[in-house]
């Protein structure tokens, strides 16, 4: 199972100090975490997008271009590219891009987003949010398999045998669709025979599992391969050197982020009960020593069966010494622990139930 790191740049006050880091220096120290989890074996790191001042990531290929050029064998992709309100031909372009620079690393995470800024930003209506996603994903997956393309459809002028460049240095650059809990964005992924990131933010884990079994049905009635699709499950949480300091240390700025959007979105202020309750077994946050950091990814993969696990762990700006420090024991700790026993589960088969 491939392991590694998410981020979305968050440029909140330091949970410690209440200071502030300026996007020029979040940008930098977000360039150094790709380049340890690299140095560390992580598999993957992916660079998510928003629109707002408390996030210093709105172009993704961007960072991952200058993350290229300073990696060896990090996969980097988007997580996610909000593909409704972007223009998908610079998007291919960029990624491509990346992809030629990083010597075939790249990846495209798409989704619907879950915040609504870039929409009057770039002049889309919020009314056309599912078409614009799904015209444009048809579009982009046909712009990966052709260099040339004639198309028409809804929401722009049409094409008649237009070239994109620069094409990829990968055949199939990989594209994923990335769900917040949606069926009928699961059936989508599905449909299509595209791998499927799973974002699980609140509620518990299991609550997600039937998603992964949806995805399949549709994915095998469609004539895909399900043995050769990637589940990416998609979690917030930190690792910290004890239990205890690791859950105290992430707490503060997990808090601030989630009060700040319940005051948006109708959710109560995050106590520190309904905290504890959430890094617990059966809740939505990975947070803990690497021993329950691995048993989390490793309950999760029971569930799931996914192919990749992605912790995104610098939420409310965690301060950057901890940061690396979480990435660090990520790699070192928690990934060897995870990799060997997929492993063995996968070779040692399971019991049958039925009668003998």
């Amino acid at each position: 199972m491939e392991i590694g790191v998410y981020s979305f740049g968050d440029a909140a006050p330091d949970p410690e100090t209440g200071w502030a880091v300026g996007p020029s220096e979040r940008m930098r120290r977000l360039v150094e975490e790709i380049e340890l989890a690299d140095r560390v074996g992580l598999d993957v790191f992916g660079v998510g997008e928003h629109h707002r001042p408390d996030f210093a990531v709105s172009a993704p290929a961007v960072i991952l271009g200058a993350a290229a050029a300073r990696t060896r064998d990090i996969r980097l992709t988007s997580a996610v590219t909000v593909l409704s309100s972007d223009d998908l031909f610079r998007v291919f372009q960029s990624f491509a891009t990346v992809d030629l620079l990083s010597a075939g690393r790249a990846e495209i995470i798409v989704g619907r987003g879950s915040f609504i800024e870039s929409f009057p930003l770039f002049g889309y209506a919020l009314d056309d949010y599912d078409a614009l996603f799904a015209e444009k994903l048809e579009l982009l997956l046909a712009l990966r398999e052709h260099e040339r393309v004639t198309w028409s459809g809804r929401h722009r002028p049409p094409l008649e045998d237009q070239g994109v460049y620069p094409r990829p240095l990968q055949r199939r650059m990989p594209i994923w669709i990335a769900v917040g809990g949606t069926p009928q964005s699961v059936a989508r992924a599905g449909m299509l025979g595209v791998p499927l990131a799973i974002a699980i933010i609140g509620g518990a884990p299991a609550r997600f599992a039937p998603l992964a079994g949806l995805y399949r049905e549709v994915a095998g009635e469609a004539g895909h391969d399900v043995a050769a699709l990637g589940v990416s499950v998609n979690s917030i949480g930190f690792v910290g050197d004890t239990s205890e300091r690791a859950a105290d240390d992430f707490y503060e700025g997990y808090a601030r982020v989630m009060t700040q959007l319940g005051r948006e979105r109708g959710w109560s202020a995050m106590t520190r009960g309904q905290y504890d309750q959430l890094r617990g077994a059966h809740g939505a946050l990975v947070v803990g020593d690497p021993e329950e950091v691995a048993a989390k990814i490793l309950m999760e993969h029971e569930l799931f069966g996914n192919t990749r696990f992605l912790l995104q762990t610098d939420v409310g700006a965690m301060p950057h010494d901890k940061v690396m420090r979480s990435i660090e024991l990520l790699g070192t700790r928690v990934a060897p622990i995870v990799r060997e026993e997929v492993a063995r589960r996968a070779a040692t088969p399971r019991a049958s139930s039925s009668p003998a």
